[in-house]
């Protein structure tokens, strides 16, 4: 199979309409907009969300949750899995994950590292936060947790 010989399913796609194109077309005159009416005219129709005069649904449903942007504490998150691509006894932050091409943006609260995954080199780790079970999983491999 060649890539010029692939093709939609059947039924897939359909040819668009062409309106307004005279009356042995089948879709000239009203061009399948029907007679007069608010859907007929140039520009007619609703805004979105408008329900005919009845409350909205997204007015009748409540407002839920909160997301606090402006002082939220954003770090940037990384398992303890990741850190297996370094040597043995190595020092590791921040500034390394961005070397490695881990971590691409820094986050201005820094280095949370979490604990999913398997730590197999004896490493000394330096973050802002770490969660228990990966201070543990660390710790067990021979390393060392340095909080900044």
């Amino acid at each position: 199979m060649n890539i010029q010989d692939l093709k939609p399913a059947e039924g897939a796609t359909t040819a668009s309409k062409r309106v307004g194109r005279g009356i042995g077309s089948g879709t000239g005159k009203t061009s399948t907009r029907g007679h007069k009416g608010q859907w007929a005219r140039s520009g007619g129709g609703v805004r979105p969300n408008f329900e005919g005069g009845q409350m909205p649904m997204t007015r009748r449903l409540p407002k839920v949750g909160f997301n606090n942007k402006r002082f939220a504490h954003v770090y940037n998150a990384v398992n303890v899995d990741v850190f297996n691509c370094f040597e043995d006894g190595a020092v590791v932050g921040i500034d390394e994950l961005v070397e490695a091409g881990i971590v691409k943006v820094v986050e201005p609260y820094g280095l949370k590292v979490m604990g999913n995954g398997e730590l197999t080199k004896k490493l000394t780790i330096k973050a802002k936060k770490f969660t228990a079970s990966a201070a543990e999983k660390i710790q067990k491999a021979g390393g060392t947790v340095e909080v900044l």
